[in-house]
């Protein structure tokens, strides 16, 4: 037998497995993925509205996150892309101010993925990096630092 092939992680008692890190999301991913389209419904209508921080909310609202749920991931990040790609530059102050500092650093996370998918749906980068800039002139760098220690990943 090659020393190569054991898995020598199996033995340690000290490993950190990703699911130890954070909870996982306690609802059944179906379930996940029908809240996903159900909010991604009521953020049209929302939007349909004009109300852009009242959409956001509801997006930003029990995102899901942990394994098994990619679709229902996606689909939220898809949701958010749309209200960030639908606001006015000069709105955007007023939309960061309006949210809580849980959907702030929920926001960061969302914008930190969707830089990460360059060429994915309509992710454009000078959008992102607008937001980015205007949620960090409001939240603080205390918002990074939240986002990039956090272990629940969107």
């Amino acid at each position: 037998m090659s020393f190569r092939k054991i898995d020598i992680d199996a033995y340690d008692e000290d490993v950190l497995l990703e699911g130890e890190l954070c909870e996982p999301d306690p609802r059944d991913p179906t379930q996940v993925l029908s809240d996903a389209k159900q909010k991604q419904a009521a953020v049209r209508s929302t939007l349909a509205k004009g109300d852009i921080p009242g959409a956001l909310g509801i997006a930003l609202d029990s995102t899901p996150y942990g394994p098994n749920v990619e679709e229902a991931k996606n689909l939220t990040l898809q949701t958010v892309v749309s209200i960030l790609n639908s606001t006015k530059s000069s709105e955007i102050n007023n939309v960061v101010k309006a949210l809580s500092q849980d959907a702030q650093d929920t926001l960061m996370k969302y914008l930190y993925k969707g830089m990460g998918m360059p060429g994915w749906g309509d992710v454009s980068g000078s959008v992102l990096l607008g937001w980015h800039e205007k949620l960090t002139e409001v939240a603080g760098t205390g918002c990074i630092v939240r986002v990039m220690t956090d272990r629940r990943t969107v």
